[in-house]
Parts: structure tokens; C-alpha cells; sequence
């Protein structure tokens, strides 16, 4: 039995440059965080006793006796690219799934993760990475940007660069402890109750596409910023703040499904509050929405949100891993 546990991401800075069709012309990056909300994917051989071959657990139970029989596509296409054969898969979160964290990407990394373990091999952050992206983005051709995939693998705080060759690169961000602890204390996290596809959001911020690289450009330079500010121990790290207050309002320009006048009036109601700035984390149109707040002015934007699900979190470190294994000795069936 396998069980890996991978953490959701959020996203400050960047998001959008992230999509193919963008950095391989002008270049991208994102600066993000993985934080200690996980999905865990818990993967066995099924026993021989049963009028099925895999048994999957998720918000749907599946009994299959033959891998294409498999309605999720994310299993399916990982199975059928890894060879996987006679399993059981169990799926759970700390979050819920299409909130704007990364949710889906995580537990593609987790599976992927998972069934390398099966199988006996290791497979390091960047192969589960790569591997992820083709399995979501090509196998299973849903439409979105490659940040997931890298910070869930990888997990920390890290400036990702996407570059117009088509590789990217993983830099971590060198942040004083101290420092770091402040960034995570001044942030508020709140669940909008909203949940939506990614996938689909992004199909629909697609369209005007080409009317939106203006303000993508803007969000790529401003990411140059923010690691400035994280960086130097003589900024003021409240810029920090203000500075995603200018990104999400560059990105609200990026997409009809971006936001709703209920975030809209959500978000404006943490900013009278006192939060110096915040942002929808996702593609849009639902999921948590992110304050940056002053230790003085907390209490005053923790009532302003009062209707909503506030949830505290703490930066994370260690990306995916796998935290129980124990082999199998596994025969394939004869043909």
C-alpha cells in the first residue's frame, strides 16, 4: 500500500503568463507558495475476490473491469500511460476540489507519485511534474497553465520561470525566516463557498485573448516586484500588500469569468475593512479569496468576512511525498 501526500498552492503573482500560448512568445513566471493543506491519494493492488479489476474512490465510486471502462480521465490516462492494472485508489483533501488552489494538479501529482511507488521506482519533483502537465494538459486535453503541476511537486515558495524554449525553472525565494513568518501571519484566507472547473474558467477567459497581453505583461513585470520586496530585508514587506491589490485588479481586466459581482462586493468589503490589498486565487469565478491585513486592522476584516469559512494555514516546504509504503509482491494476470 501507497499513500502520498501533496500540498494545494496558492498563487501571488503572475498567473496567466503560465499558459503556453503565452510564455513561449513573451516569456512568464509565477511567484507562489504551497501551504499545509493537502490531498493524500492512498493506491493498492485490489485482491482477487471481486467481479471488478479497480475499484476508485473519489466524489464518485467506480467498479471497472477494464481500465477504458474508467470515467475519470485523470486516472484513466495516468493508468494507461504508467500500465497500471488491478487497483484501488482512494482520494481525500483537506480542501475541497475546484476551489482555486491547485486541486486537481495536486492529485494528479499524488496519484502519479503514488503509482510510481507501486511500482517500486522513484521518480524525483521534476519527472512528477512534467508527467503531470502532459497527463492534464495533453492526455487529458484540459485547458490551463503549468504552475500547478511544478508547485505541488516541488512545494515552498518559489519564483517559477517559464520560458519561450518551452522549459521552466524552479527558484526558490530567499525570505528571512522572521520575514516569512510575518508574510504568513498578515494573510487571511476565506472560502467564497463558489467552486468551479478551472479548465472551464480558463476556456472562457480565453476568449478576447489577444486584447488581454497588455495587462499579462503588466502581471509577469509585477512579479520582478514582488520578489524585491520578499527579498530585501530593508523593504517595507506591507508592499507586499498593496502589490496584490495592483494584480488582481490587472487581472480582473484578463477574463469575463474572472470574477462576479458577488466577489467583487466580498473583496471591497475586506478592502474598507482595512486589508491593503488581496486577490481571488484561481482562475476565477469562485473558491478563496486571499487578504493581505495588518495585524491591527485583523479584527476588523475577520467581521467583515464573517459570513464566510475563514481558513488559517501555514506555508509548507516539502511538496509531494510519500509518507506510508509498504510493497507488494504483484503478478499480472496471464492474457
Amino acid at each position: 500500500m501507497i499513500i502520498t501526500k501533496t500540498p494545494f498552492r496558492m498563487s501571488f503573482f503572475g498567473g496567466g503568463t503560465d499558459m503556453e500560448n503565452f510564455f513561449r512568445e513573451y516569456g512568464g513566471a509565477v511567484l507562489s507558495t504551497t501551504f499545509d493543506k493537502y490531498c493524500y491519494v492512498t493506491v493498492r493492488h485490489l485482491p482477487r475476490f471481486f467481479d471488478w479489476s479497480t475499484h476508485l474512490t473519489y466524489s464518485a465510486q467506480e467498479y471497472v473491469t477494464d481500465v477504458d471502462e474508467i470515467k475519470h480521465p485523470a486516472i484513466k490516462n495516468a493508468m494507461k500511460m504508467l500500465d497500471m492494472h488491478e487497483i484501488r485508489l482512494l482520494y481525500e483533501a483537506d480542501l475541497p476540489a475546484r476551489s482555486g488552489l491547485g486541486t486537481s494538479s495536486s492529485f494528479a501529482v499524488g496519484m502519479l507519485n503514488a503509482f510510481y511507488a507501486l511500482k517500486g521506482k522513484y521518480a524525483d519533483k521534476k519527472k512528477l511534474a512534467d508527467e503531470a502537465i502532459y497527463l492534464e494538459r495533453i492526455l487529458c486535453k484540459e485547458t490551463g497553465g503549468w504552475q500547478d503541476q511544478i508547485a505541488a511537486s516541488f512545494g515552498g515558495m518559489n519564483r517559477i520561470e517559464f520560458n519561450k524554449d518551452g522549459t521552466y525553472d524552479v527558484h526558490p525565494i530567499i525570505i528571512h525566516p522572521d520575514r516569512k513568518k510575518q508574510l504568513n501571519d498578515n494573510l487571511l484566507m476565506f472560502f467564497t463557498g463558489f467552486t468551479r472547473f478551472s479548465s472551464e474558467m480558463q476556456k472562457a477567459n480565453q476568449a478576447g485573448y489577444n486584447e488581454k497581453i497588455n495587462q499579462l505583461k503588466q502581471m509577469y513585470q509585477l512579479v520582478d516586484e514582488a520578489e524585491l520586496i520578499l527579498e530585501d530585508k530593508n523593504s517595507d514587506i506591507d508592499d507586499f500588500g498593496r502589490l496584490l491589490d495592483k494584480t488582481w485588479r490587472l487581472k480582473r481586466q484578463t477574463g469575463g469569468a474572472i470574477t462576479t459581482d458577488s466577489i467583487d462586493g466580498l473583496y471591497e468589503k475586506g478592502i474598507e475593512a482595512g486589508a491593503l490589498g488581496g486577490k481571488l486565487l484561481g482562475a476565477g469565478g469562485g473558491g478563496f479569496l486571499l487578504f493581505y491585513v495588518q495585524q491591527d486592522k485583523r479584527s476588523a476584516v475577520m467581521e467583515a468576512m464573517n459570513d464566510l469559512l475563514y481558513v488559517p494555514f501555514r506555508f509548507e516546504d516539502g511538496g509531494t511525498q510519500v509518507v506510508h509504503y509498504t510493497p507488494e509482491n504483484y503478478e499480472p494476470r496471464e492474457a
